[in-house]
């Protein structure tokens, strides 16, 4: 998002399903999930270095609720912010081009992990895994489409990802796929 000439991102690492008993607790005592976190704040800093100045972390860590059309999650989040040159609206493109792909879909290291995906993947993403958003002539408000619905064949395709680390449980991060799939409700 950028409003007011500051550019900020809130990179989410980190969910759980909110009936787990002390749920908030575990998720912030989760070493791995810690971890990813932090890496993942540390690589967005970076990024936002990169078209803008004055970096800093706003908020470390917090949870959100999110209330989905089956269950509710617990959903960790950062806001990393950075103070934008004035002429930045002549430069948008640039500016996208320079923080893209994401560090949420990339993770660390951003060049290294590209090639990897690049090598192991047999088909291109087009969109999935893009950015969409809309800028009003003021403000930009953007968002990474980690989960998405693709119309293939005549045939509709979610597609959905996530991060793994070398602390990764193959259980946990797959129940954590399977709970990102929802309607999100109101």
């Amino acid at each position: 998002r950028i409003e007011n000439g500051i550019i900020s991102s809130n990179p989410m690492k980190g969910t759980i399903d909110a009936a787990i008993p002390d749920a908030k607790k575990k998720i912030r005592e989760d070493k791995k999930e810690s971890a990813e976190h932090t890496t993942i704040v540390d690589l967005i800093r970076n990024d936002l270095n990169i078209v803008s100045e004055k970096i800093w972390l706003e908020k470390f860590r917090y949870i959100e609720t999110i209330k989905t059309n089956y269950k509710n999650l617990l959903q960790v989040s950062s806001e990393i912010r950075g103070k934008m040159p004035e002429n930045y609206k002549e430069h948008l493109g640039s500016i996208f081009a320079d923080l893209l792909p994401a560090g949420s879909v990339s993770g660390a290291p951003k060049k290294k992990t590209l090639a990897i995906i690049e090598y192991v993947e047999d088909y291109k993403r087009d969109f999935y895994t893009g950015v969409a958003g809309w800028f009003d002539g003021k403000s930009i408000d953007s968002f990474v489409m980690i989960r998405f619905i693709e119309k293939q064949d005549g045939q509709f395709v979610f597609k959905s990802g996530g991060g793994i680390t070398n602390l990764s449980d193959v259980n946990s991060e797959y129940q954590e796929l399977i709970d990102k799939i929802y309607i999100p409700v109101k």
